[in-house]
């Protein structure tokens, strides 16, 4: 059964889930395959469809994901790109980045008691291509947040974090992804806490349009 949401709704308040994920409470594995085969619909270059999906409960395996993703944190967290760090604008963008960074720290630290991990996948080749990438990482990322959207829909919370990549060699190790398949983004899924969500804050989109020319 899905939540009553127009599209504009699901959309605008199908948010990055961090603090409010329900670490408790067991997701169905018919769920999540649910929110799979939505996520198939989604567009692939020339209709390839060569992504994969690593759906990872086991308790063991989540709290190594876990710690390779808090090592990764640790050290993004001490870079120039962390959200918390001192943001250009006004003073609403930068209350916002410091939440975003909170609960961002908050993440790194749960991750690996998030009830589903699911890692979205493509096969790519060993070595990724060196020129324009986009159609080789066009073909999966329409899919995972198709996956979120479902999600959303179901009652879940996700969340979209690439930081993992860091350690993707020891993942594929640890999961037996074979070495031709790259790990494109991950997912931490789960029940979220409280009622729903808001769209939220964006700045203009003035700041951003462009018509005809730069």
């Amino acid at each position: 059964m899905t939540l009553p949401l127009g599209p504009d709704e699901l959309l605008t308040t199908t948010r990055s889930v961090r603090k409010r994920l329900d670490l408790e409470r067991p997701v169905p594995i018919e769920l999540i395959r649910e929110c799979l085969e939505v996520a198939l619909q989604a567009p692939s270059g020339s209709n390839q469809q060569g992504w994969h999906w690593m759906v990872v409960t086991d308790p063991q395996l989540r709290e190594q994901i876990g710690e390779y993703y808090r090592q990764s944190f640790a050290e993004y967290r001490s870079s120039a790109g962390y959200a918390g760090r001192a943001a250009t604008g006004s003073a609403e963008r930068q209350a916002t980045q410091a939440r975003v960074a909170g609960s961002a720290d908050h993440l790194a630290a749960v991750m690996g008691r998030v009830p589903v991990l699911v890692i979205a996948c493509i096969t790519a080749g060993e070595e990724l291509p060196a020129g324009n990438q986009a159609g080789l990482w066009g073909s999966l990322l329409p899919a995972a947040w198709s996956f979120q959207l479902a999600a959303r829909a179901r009652g879940l919370g996700s969340a979209w974090t690439t930081l993992h990549l860091r350690y993707e060699k020891e993942i594929n190790e640890l999961l037996g992804i074979p070495p031709q398949v790259r790990q494109g983004v991950l997912l931490p899924t789960a029940y979220f806490t409280g009622e729903t969500f808001k769209p939220a804050p964006r700045e203009p989109l003035e700041t951003v349009l462009h018509l005809d020319r730069w």
